[in-house]
């Protein structure tokens, strides 16, 4: 199969781009490297079924493609509040474009929405039917309406041109290759540990999400990426283990600075109370769930932040070793 992974060389679609890779298929990664790194697919470069086109989604030439898997957004809130043009644009002007060359090659489109599109919740947990409640002329609104915007439009195309396409909406997910100073809460508790910081949670820390690792995500969307039955679907994708912030640093300190401090600062506007998914659908139709435990994860993702990054950030201090994971 070749698959179109708009997107490819971010943190999550390198990774697909590698698993889809390693089982057999052909990869066209599209990416403008606004906010993903070329470094993150040059280890793909040599291999004869991986195509690099740097390219505005918008801009893309129509190819013969068997599906279009569409993560091209900026998607942490530092480089989303710089660029709240280009989100939107992202999901509005190059949703469309990858829709009419879906709709001129009969490639299927799997897009890939977000949990912001429930805002901050009314209903726990959130299940696919849920509305959301969000704000339009809020901090966030370039994020969370652009992608609102993104899945009225696949589910027009399919009304109107007979497009086949699939809804994802991905919760908080995590691993190797986010970046430093990506501003998602993750990797900024990680750098601060790392950098002998305190600790910054915003408000008093009871505010809560659902932490996926990548490769767990990874599993979940190549399931319903290669599945030609998936035409309409719309599905969470996320861990439904839910934890407050304040636990999270608690955990990233043990992991690496046992003796650091929190700082409790003003809370960020906009920002959800609480977040988790209902993954019951995704679970009954692919018999997916997440597997790797938050512990197990923060380990990998630290270890990564410490080694593989080491020439592209500031070291960690002399007080961290990498972490012994367990089996």
């Amino acid at each position: 199969m070749r698959v179109m992974v708009a997107g490819g060389a971010g943190f999550i679609g390198s990774h697909v781009s590698e698993e889809l890779l390693d089982r057999g298929h052909e990869v066209v990664c599209v990416d403008n490297l606004s906010t993903g790194r070329g470094a993150n697919i040059a280890h793909l470069y040599g291999e004869p079924r991986f195509e690099f086109l740097k390219v505005d989604i918008a801009a893309v030439p129509t190819i013969d493609i068997d599906v279009i898997l569409h993560l091209a957004s900026p998607a942490s809130p530092v480089d989303y509040q710089q660029m709240p043009l280009e989100t939107l644009a992202a999901n509005s002007i190059g949703t469309w474009r990858l829709l009419d060359v879906a709709r001129d090659t009969g490639a299927r489109l799997v897009f890939a929405s977000t949990s912001e599109v429930y805002g901050d919740p009314l209903v726990h947990p959130q299940p696919e039917s849920y509305w959301g409640n969000v704000d339009p002329v809020g901090p966030r609104s370039c994020y969370d309406e652009g992608k609102r915007f993104g899945e009225a439009l696949v589910t027009s195309y399919r009304a109107k041109h007979g497009v086949r396409g699939t809804i994802l909406r991905f919760f908080n997910t995590y691993g190797p290759r986010m970046r430093r100073d990506d501003g998602r809460v993750m990797p900024e508790l990680i750098s601060a540990a790392l950098d002998g910081r305190p600790l910054k949670v915003h408000g008093d820390g009871t505010q809560t999400r659902s932490f996926c690792y990548v490769d767990d995500l990874v599993e979940a969307v190549l399931a319903v990426t290669l599945d030609p039955l998936s035409d309409g679907l719309i599905l969470n994708v996320g861990n439904p283990e839910e934890v407050t912030i304040r636990d999270l640093a608690k955990q990233i300190l043990r992991h690496i600075r046992p003796d650091g401090d929190i700082d409790f600062v003003r809370k960020r506007q906009g920002d959800p109370e609480r977040r988790r998914p209902v993954i019951t659908q995704i679970q009954d139709r692919y018999g997916w769930s997440p597997k790797t435990r938050l512990a197990d994860g923060l380990g990998r993702t630290i270890n990564w932040f410490v080694t593989e990054s080491a020439s592209v950030v500031p070291a960690p201090g002399p007080a961290f070793q990498p972490v012994e994971l367990t089996s």
